[in-house]
């Protein structure tokens, strides 16, 4: 039958007036039955990818000609890019300094030129092997020239053809074909940030335990923002002018002033359904109950004990000994250790007098239980065994890859005295091996919603939280009066 427009208006009209008499019926019907009218309504997550389309340019046609070297790529690059070596020569990955410490009454820029850490020790002496993280050229030495823009390094995180690799002093390896990379240049991708932050340390999944090349193609078990969403890097830290958004949480300091990365910028300070779990929020990290456990699906390296290398009779085996490092443990599927955490850090520096702890600490989480700003945090703590002058009672980072380091020459005596002189340390003559610890927070690996942790798997007798080490006399669960159970 064919319903001509005054009909169908009709009909509108009387639809629409059922609808509403409808929902007059249902009004009445929950405040009889006294429902719940105020029921929480969940916000959706930001999906930072919604709408926005990858941009690429075919560059090929910009390098017809043979790259004759890096720095004359660079110089190609900046013909249409004018601004953008200045940029990435005001960000960490060029600078490599972060933030502030006070020391003798004076502000010191920190960062990897001047920080000592507990894995491969310090930049300084050993930029041969350690600048092949750098985002620039030619790094050998202090002199090095931080002002010549041909010498920052454009393919490291743009290179879109998979064969770009960096070599000693941050040169490109012999094997790398400039002008296939060039051609290929691209927004940077997983695999391009992951060239350093998985293999920080020396080696993949060596440092962090959270970031190795298992997420280059992570399934949402794994990490729920790769695997169901399809995340880039940088769709979490955002970039402008080249300066990439975060920091290292364990270059942090106490005067660092940094915007800290906050699950809340797309999830809301109240993301859950049930109201009890949003209570928790306020003290506790997002990452502490949706990401149980780290090094999910490859080992991460957790002691390392610089004293027994050089032997003679050991064979060497990746993860656990090697001649010119010493001895290691590796562990996979790890719980972390959970401490208070503000997002910044006490940290040491090169030549910082040794505290009087058995372990000495590297760097400690800022925060405590009567600290509003502090909330607890998951971290996986990398215990070491390390040079120092136990006269001076200071760390020495040992010259390890440079001429005559330990790598080659394997004589302590030498690597640590020629250490010491070039990162300006007094030195006594006499050295040592002494124990100390690192802190590395965890933020990446996020699970399903499935996989986060339930509340006997804190709140119990077998709980993986301490209540104790975390300021409390016993599980805040429990209730008043009660005594914790271990």
């Amino acid at each position: 039958m064919r319903i001509d427009n005054t009909t169908y208006s009709k009909l509108r009209l009387i639809g629409i007036a059922a609808l509403a008499v409808l929902g007059l019926v249902l009004i009445g019907f929950t405040i009889k039955t006294g429902l719940n009218t105020n029921k929480v309504v969940m916000p959706e997550p930001i999906n930072p990818l919604e709408g926005r389309v990858l941009p690429h340019l075919d560059h090929s046609a910009y390098f017809k000609d043979s790259i004759t070297s890096p720095t004359e790529l660079t110089k190609t690059c900046l013909k249409c890019h004018p601004n953008s070596a200045k940029e990435v020569m005001k960000t960490p990955h060029w600078t490599w300094q972060s933030g502030d410490v006070m020391r003798n009454g004076k502000n010191i820029k920190t960062g990897k030129r001047n920080q000592v850490n507990n894995f491969c020790i310090s930049v300084v002496g050993n930029w041969k092997s350690c600048v092949s993280c750098h985002a620039g050229y030619g790094w050998k030495d202090q002199n090095y020239d931080f002002t010549k823009e041909e010498n920052v390094d454009c393919l490291v995180c743009h290179d879109g053809s998979g064969t770009y690799s960096k070599a000693n002093y941050g040169m490109p390896d012999k094997s790398v074909d400039l002008k296939t990379v060039a051609s290929s240049v691209r927004r940077p991708n997983r695999d391009n940030c992951g060239i350093c932050h998985f293999n920080g340390g020396g080696g993949m999944g060596v440092k962090h335990g959270d970031l190795d090349e298992s997420l280059l193609n992570a399934n949402a078990e794994l990490d729920i923002h790769i695997g169901k969403l399809n995340f880039q890097c940088i769709d979490c830290h955002e970039t402008k002018h080249h300066a990439i958004s975060g920091k290292l949480n364990t270059t942090y300091t106490e005067k660092t002033k940094v915007e800290r990365f906050d699950c809340a910028k797309c999830h809301t300070e109240k993301p859950h359904k049930e109201h009890r779990l949003n209570e928790h929020t306020a003290r506790i990290a997002c990452q502490t109950c949706h990401i149980p456990e780290f090094a999910r699906k490859r080992p991460t390296k957790m002691t390392w004990d610089w004293s027994k290398a050089g032997s003679t009779t050991r064979k060497d085996d990746a993860h656990e000994y090697l001649k010119i490092k010493g001895e290691f443990h590796y562990e996979e599927e790890v719980i972390p250790t959970y401490a208070w955490y503000t997002g910044k850090m006490e940290r040491y520096i090169t030549g910082d007098k040794l505290d009087n702890l058995e372990e000495h600490n590297i760097n400690n989480p800022i925060g405590s239980r009567k600290d509003p700003k502090a909330k607890i945090w998951p971290f996986k703590v990398h215990h070491a065994n390390q040079p120092y002058d136990p006269v001076n009672n200071i760390l020495i980072p040992p010259l390890t890859s440079g001429d005559g380091g330990y790598w080659t020459k394997f004589d302590w005596k030498y690597a640590i005295a020629k250490g010491a002189e070039l990162n300006n340390l007094p030195y006594s003559g006499k050295y040592g091996f002494t124990k100390t610890k690192m802190y590395w927070p965890i933020n990446h690996m996020v699970s399903t919603k499935k996989n986060a942790l339930t509340c006997v798997q804190c709140h119990s007798p077998e709980g993986r939280i301490n209540w104790q080490q975390l300021g409390y006399k016993h599980d805040p669960a429990q209730g008043a009066g009660k005594t914790i159970k271990k």
